[in-house]
């Protein structure tokens, strides 16, 4: 008697191969997208710190006084004069890679009585064939005396323009406060000078 014959199933195996071999080509590209998001995110998230991080950077310096930032805004003549102490302040002239000028204080030191009020001047000339544009940025160091040394008058709080080969006194009225801490014997006041033409970078003061 012949044996019955019996259709056998089709063979599952290649098609079981086929499907994981699937996942493993899909498995790398997921992954690879959601690096690409993840960067993408941090990117953003570090785009966005560094606009705020200059404005907290501002306030920290205001209120410590590190880095030497002085205050840009005009300060008013002080009423106490502290003659049992001397200061010496030091005056120090720097020009920005690129300003055709020459910049530099007329006196480079001075003694002072805190509070006692003082009037020096910067020299300015502008080296080139055209009228351009500065601005002068001023730090004082070390910073913990920034706040301490106040401008009534300053030229470093408005852009300077001077003509082909004009020749300015740029006046700088100040003070030491009386109240700087008794370890500061000596404060250094420079001033860098930047190009401020319209289409120049503006510089953060």
């Amino acid at each position: 008697m012949d044996k019955p014959q019996f259709d056998q199933a089709p063979d599952k195996q290649p098609d079981l191969q086929d499907g994981m071999a699937s996942a493993k080509n899909m498995a790398p590209a997921k992954k690879k997208q959601r690096s690409i998001w993840s960067l993408t995110l941090m990117a953003v998230a570090m785009f966005g710190f560094a606009f705020a991080l200059v404005p907290l950077y501002d306030v920290f310096c205001d209120i410590t006084g590190i880095n030497g930032k002085t205050s840009d805004t005009q300060a008013a003549a002080s009423e106490r004069v502290d003659t049992s102490r001397e200061v010496t302040v030091e005056f120090v002239s720097y020009i920005n890679p690129g300003v055709q000028w020459t910049f530099e204080p007329e006196v480079k030191t001075l003694v002072v009585y805190p509070g006692q009020t003082h009037t020096i001047t910067y020299k300015a000339k502008n080296l080139t064939g055209q009228e351009t544009v500065g601005q002068a940025v001023p730090s004082v160091s070390p910073g913990q005396g920034a706040r301490y040394l106040n401008k009534i008058e300053c030229f470093c709080f408005n852009r300077q323009p001077l003509a082909a080969g004009e020749t300015a006194s740029l006046p700088l009225i100040f003070y030491v406060d009386p109240e700087l801490p008794e370890d500061i014997n000596t404060l250094t006041l420079a001033y860098t000078l930047y190009n401020a033409q319209p289409d120049a970078p503006a510089q953060t003061q």
